[in-house]
């Protein structure tokens, strides 16, 4: 051994050749393992998520299987370097880059716990509580970024760069960067008021100056929206909070006014007895709550009678349905009793006039 440590000399180690094929060996088995390790912990990982497991051991293999080759090689290394007998140098050259392939493994692993735990509260809050499953996003961004500062200073530490003195930098530095990037900080901070003031939340159907939509994501810059049409309405956060928002989602009823314009020959026995031929109407709807009807105008060619009425639910359908059935039993109703409907004068002369035959201009 000796005679090989003579001609394969290693410097700043005190080992042969035979103590490094020991190493390596050592190394090398070390990584095999916890490669194997890596890939059952995946495996099983794989099985609860088609299991659809949400609990702290699905949490835990989702969090582990994120283990990187970089780490597990820094590692098997370190299982090596504990056969040698390095210099002092070495050893603490070996330990700072341990330590920095540690922290930043810990950053790779809190980041994937994050996301898988914001994505299970998810999955259990949409159905529940739609305003929390909108702000887990924002929230997950938040964390990630939060862990991925610590990550970076603490591995500046490690290497010997003095995080007092950059951090100061930094500050002096963000104020410039802050004014260069303020329609972006403007649009993170209207996602910040949208997560804690909750104006509207996933599945809301909004009016935003002329466009309509349900809200589909609620992100850092943009919120984006679900046309009637089936196009998809990307907006700003900051202008999205200047404007004037009509949230349809938060509605508790819909209030409904429609006008009858009856004719004026209509008699005065009739004309009383309109109001409540409507009301009994529209309290035969079950999910429609009558509020009044009157005549309120003598127009220039009809009577009109205003009504008012609620329907009990802020689903479109059913208003829709109500207000269809409503108005084709006062049809009906009104030829029932013998009452007219207004026509604006000439409108059935009109009709009745037969279409004349086209003219030949003749010389």
């Amino acid at each position: 051994m000796d005679v090989l440590h003579e001609y394969v000399p290693v410097p700043e180690f005190n080992d042969s050749a035979a103590d490094w094929l020991i190493a390596l060996s050592v190394a090398a088995a070390w990584f095999f393992a916890l490669l194997i390790v890596r890939r059952l912990i995946r495996r099983y990982n794989e099985r609860l998520q088609r299991r659809g497991d949400s609990n702290l051991m699905q949490l835990l293999a989702a969090t582990l299987s994120r283990t990187t080759v970089t780490f597990l090689l820094v590692l098997s290394a370190e299982a090596g370097f504990a056969t040698l007998t390095p210099s002092g140098t070495i050893t603490r050259v070996a330990r700072s880059v341990v330590m920095i392939a540690l922290i930043w493994q810990v950053g790779v692993w809190s980041t994937a716990a994050t996301s898988v735990f914001l994505e299970q509260r998810r999955a259990v809050t949409l159905e529940t509580d739609r305003a929390a499953a909108g702000s887990l996003g924002i929230v997950g961004v938040i964390v990630r970024m939060v862990i991925w500062t610590i990550v970076v200073l603490l591995i500046l530490e490690n290497a010997g760069v003095d995080v007092t003195a950059l951090v100061a930098g930094l500050g002096i530095g963000g104020v410039a960067v802050a004014l260069a990037m303020q329609n972006i900080l403007g649009d993170l901070f209207a996602s910040l008021s949208i997560t804690l003031d909750r104006p509207f939340i996933i599945g809301d159907l909004l009016l935003v100056d002329d466009y309509t939509g349900r809200v589909e994501h609620i992100g850092l810059k943009s919120t984006r929206l679900r046309g009637a049409d089936g196009e998809q309405i990307i907006v700003s956060n900051a202008d999205l909070l200047r404007s004037r928002l009509r949230n349809f989602g938060r509605m508790r009823e819909r209030r409904v006014v429609f006008t009858v314009g009856v004719a004026y020959k209509t008699s005065p026995e009739a004309l009383e007895r309109i109001p409540s031929l409507i009301r009994n109407i529209v309290v035969a709807q079950e999910g429609a709550r009558f509020d009044r009807s009157h005549l309120v105008k003598h127009a220039a060619w009809s009577l009109d009678f205003e009504t008012v009425y609620h329907v009990l639910s802020r689903d479109m359908q059913r208003h829709m349905d109500i207000q269809h059935a409503i108005q084709i039993l006062i049809h009906r109703e009104f030829a029932r009793a013998g009452i007219e409907f207004a026509v604006p004068p000439g409108a059935l002369a009109a009709d009745a006039t037969p279409a004349r035959e086209p003219q030949t201009l003749t010389r």
